[in-house]
């Protein structure tokens, strides 16, 4: 029973020599609300105009591009249904392959539309993100913060430990703009070859 309790003491005194040895100071540690920032800054705010413009211009194309193919699709159908099963004839036939021609290319058109679009969402969030992190960690440690949470993951914050106002003056002057391009070719993911 000595045995025992002598090793059990023996065991104690060792974890707790190796706990105090482990422990950590106290980290300091800043909020900054990312959200604030994407609808504050100047950069983000006339990206997400220019975005939203060219959103809008897409979708009117689609809309311009289904009118017409309803216009011009309408009488092919109308043709293939008075057929009431029979092959249509050389001259409908080459209408209804036309008429797909111009669905395929109408679809073509807004996909590619689309994925400039994305690209160019993806460059602006790029050329966002590149100047936005070193900012944080720039203010970060010139307020001794040693960890740094987004607001958006922190139920709770004081408000002296937001750095929000700093961060956003910073990039403010650091990037008044950004390029509303689409991502340059390096930077955009390879597409799979298809076989």
């Amino acid at each position: 029973m000595k045995t025992l309790i002598a090793a059990s003491s023996i065991a104690v005194a060792a974890l707790s020599t190796g706990a105090s040895a482990q422990r950590l100071s106290p980290a300091v540690i800043a909020v900054v609300d990312t959200d604030r920032i994407s609808r504050e800054c100047t950069a983000c705010r006339t990206a997400q105009t220019q975005l939203q413009t060219q959103g809008t211009t897409l979708r009117t194309r689609a809309q311009t591009l289904q009118t017409q193919l309803q216009t011009s699709g309408q009488p092919i159908q109308t043709a293939v249904n008075a057929l009431s099963g029979r092959q249509p004839d050389a001259a409908l036939q080459g209408r209804i392959t036309a008429f797909q021609t111009q669905q395929r290319n109408a679809s073509q058109e807004i996909e590619r539309g689309e994925q400039n679009l994305r690209s160019v969402q993806a460059n602006v969030s790029r050329q966002i993100s590149e100047r936005l992190i070193p900012i944080i960690n720039t203010v970060s440690a010139a307020r001794g913060a040693a960890v740094t949470v987004d607001r958006g993951n922190v139920l709770f914050a004081a408000p002296n430990l937001d750095i929000t106002n700093d961060v956003l003056a910073q990039l403010n002057q650091q990037l008044p703009s950004v390029s509303i391009t689409p991502l340059p070719a390096a930077a955009q993911a390879p597409r799979p070859q298809g076989r």
